[in-house]
């Protein structure tokens, strides 16, 4: 099956990461959202994270322009086509099965359809859908564009060859796809709730402030404290992942969310896309 047009659901942070990765890596892209300011200001981010790459001389001014001409932005639901389609929305469990639901209605018998889901059971998208064996969880992590891995997931019904479809678009974009069983967090987001458990709950029993545990984390060699990973995924959607792994795991007390995160969610302190969470960011609204 060739693969020429990908199409990205959601300009959020990670959909407009993904669509930049599809677009320098030759794939003819659209970006979908909804909103047209969501998408306005990822269009910028794509258009200043490109020239960035060119000003290093990481990429040909040639080669910024033409994936720049790649991309197609739209808020239009109709527009929406390709042979492979990925979504980047909200990690809720019934928007993911309404979504792909209504696109296989009017998309092609062909069409894959990945989920960036990070914490949801492929199995329990694909549930929804007439074809289920068409879904396919491709996991990708913040910053799309410079982490190399990619969990590919396949559900109990996925189609093995499309599996591999999956795998090997991912290497085409330069990424390490990794093969995972389909299990709540697969892999990498369920070892990373106690990165960000345990941390927050050294901050909430007075342990160590947020900027002293940070500073120790990064001393030990990680690239990234706990709370300023938070800021840049969002703590929002952090926050969601746990919540979902809680659940997942019938409520298991390792992955019980905490409260000085729930408070930064409630009130709308999600980290550098609003301009605070943990930290401060003034000029990143």
């Amino acid at each position: 099956m060739d693969i020429k047009t990908i199409a990205i659901i959601g300009s959020g942070t990670m959909g407009t990461g993904i669509a930049q990765v599809a677009a320098t890596q030759g794939y003819s892209t659209i970006l979908f959202d909804i909103n047209d300011t969501a998408l306005k200001k990822a269009k910028l981010n794509i258009e200043i994270a490109l020239e960035n790459l060119a000003q290093k001389q990481k990429i040909t001014t040639e080669q910024k322009d033409t994936a720049l001409s790649r991309i197609r932005y739209t808020s239009e639901f109709s527009e929406i086509e390709g042979e492979l389609i990925i979504e980047a929305i909200v990690e809720n469990l019934s928007a993911k099965q309404e979504l792909f639901s209504t696109l296989e209605e009017r998309l092609p018998a062909t069409t894959i359809f990945c989920s960036n889901t990070s914490s949801i059971p492929i199995t329990q998208i694909a549930s929804a859908c007439k074809y289920p064996e068409r879904v396919i969880g491709m996991h990708f992590f913040n910053p799309a564009p410079v982490m190399k891995l990619v969990e590919v997931i396949a559900g109990e019904a996925s189609d093995k060859k499309l599996v591999e479809i999956v795998k090997k678009v991912a290497q085409n974009m330069q990424k390490v796809p990794i093969l995972v069983k389909d299990y709540p967090g697969f892999i990498v987001n369920r070892v990373a709730r106690h990165f960000y458990g345990e941390s927050l709950k050294i901050l909430s029993e007075q342990v160590a402030e947020m900027e002293q545990i940070d500073e120790l984390l990064e001393a030990t060699g990680f690239k990234m404290g706990a709370f300023k990973l938070m800021d840049l995924i969002g703590v929002d959607v952090n926050f969601a992942v746990t919540v979902s792994l809680f659940n997942a795991f019938y409520q298991d007390a390792r992955f019980r969310p905490n409260l000085i995160q729930q408070k930064k969610v409630e009130a709308k302190f999600w980290g550098r896309k609003t301009g605070k969470g943990f930290y401060t960011y003034p000029d990143s609204k």
